[in-house]
């Protein structure tokens, strides 16, 4: 975290400008400040140390309005030093709590639950991935029978995660040959993690009788399919889209196309997700141009890793970069060590 020597003044009226610009939506004055908050000072002092703000990169002066608003440097300086410890509300955690009682024991469900909640808490867009199939453990697979030559393979991983593939064999099946397989995968297989199974498959199955190689071979050719990560469009679950869309920031036909456009392209969302450097008990807020990609350099994004049963996934929120970041972080917190322990008791 960079330092900024500000006096004790100027971080009241930074902070105060970034409340009022929060609440509003339009640019702070002076008088706007000296009014509503008591800092003893006149509106002229006031607007000198606006004026200091701003020529030190911690407020911007619009070129339509007398008032300031934040920069990325200022939202950065009040979220590191100026902001209250993040606490959710009791009334928050209740919602968050009573929304997640009575969802089904499905990892889907709960996820899609969790997100939907989120966003409703924060009036931002929710996002969370799926954890990374990479590190997870193979349970069971199930081998049905879809057509003569088709098959459907389940992949069930000890989080309670479920992934299916069709696979196209060569000759025609028979439900004997298939058990045979089934049970022949699973006790080869199963307790192993994807990324061991990738690279010993051929090796585990090698003592395959004649019979049955050419369904195994299928099965070898197909390997980095199988056990590999979702794809893109099944990686993440974004909600709220409704609730962003509300935002005054959005009024904007431009900015509005903007949000369109993220929120269609997942694969940023799930590189913005997967990539970021997030600790395992680390919570990353991006302002701006601390985003990577540069189509977010207008949001802030919030994000924090859940963890159960030896996998992870992330859990965040992307919004305007006026965002009531104290509300928001403790939000994202609450709900990834929740989703945690949830998922955990499955």
């Amino acid at each position: 975290m960079e330092s900024y020597n500000l006096t004790e003044r100027e971080k009241s009226v930074l902070r105060y400008v970034i409340h009022q610009f929060i609440l509003t939506a339009n640019p702070v004055g002076s008088r706007n400040i000296a009014k509503y908050y008591d800092l003893n000072i006149s509106p002229a002092t006031v607007r000198n140390i606006m004026s200091d703000l701003e020529d030190t990169g911690f407020l911007n002066h619009p070129h339509t309005s007398a008032g300031r608003v934040p920069t990325d440097k200022g939202y950065r300086f009040y979220v590191d030093s100026l902001m209250k410890p993040p606490k959710l509300k009791i009334d928050d955690k209740k919602i968050i709590e009573s929304g997640l009682d009575n969802v089904t024991d499905e990892v889907n469900e709960i996820l899609r639950i969790t997100s939907i909640i989120l966003s409703n808490i924060t009036n931002q867009l929710a996002c969370i991935t799926y954890p990374s199939f990479n590190d997870a453990v193979l349970q069971r697979i199930q081998i049905v029978q879809i057509s003569s030559t088709r098959i459907l393979v389940v992949i069930s991983i000890e989080s309670g995660l479920v992934k299916t593939i069709t696979l196209e064999m060569i000759a025609e099946l028979n439900s004997g040959k298939l058990n045979f397989i089934q049970n022949f995968l699973n006790e080869k297989l199963s307790g192993l993690r994807f990324s061991e199974i990738k690279k010993t498959f051929a090796e585990r199955v090698q003592d395959v009788d004649e019979a049955h190689r050419p369904i195994i071979r299928v099965f070898l050719e197909s390997i980095d399919k199988i056990f590999t990560d979702l794809p893109v469009s099944e990686k993440t679950i974004i909600s709220g889209t409704k609730n962003i869309l509300r935002q005054p920031e959005f009024e904007n036909h431009e900015h509005l196309q903007g949000i369109i456009e993220l929120i269609e392209d997942k694969e940023v969302i799930v590189h913005l997700m997967e990539k970021q450097n997030i600790g395992n008990s680390d919570l990353l807020v991006s302002i701006g141009k601390e985003n990577e990609e540069e189509r977010l350099s207008e949001y802030s994004t919030i994000l924090k890793r859940y963890d159960f049963s030896g996998v992870s996934g992330t859990v965040g929120i992307i919004g305007p970069k006026r965002m009531e970041y104290n509300r928001s972080i403790a939000a994202v917190l609450y709900i990834a060590e929740l989703l945690s322990k949830v998922l955990s008791k499955k």
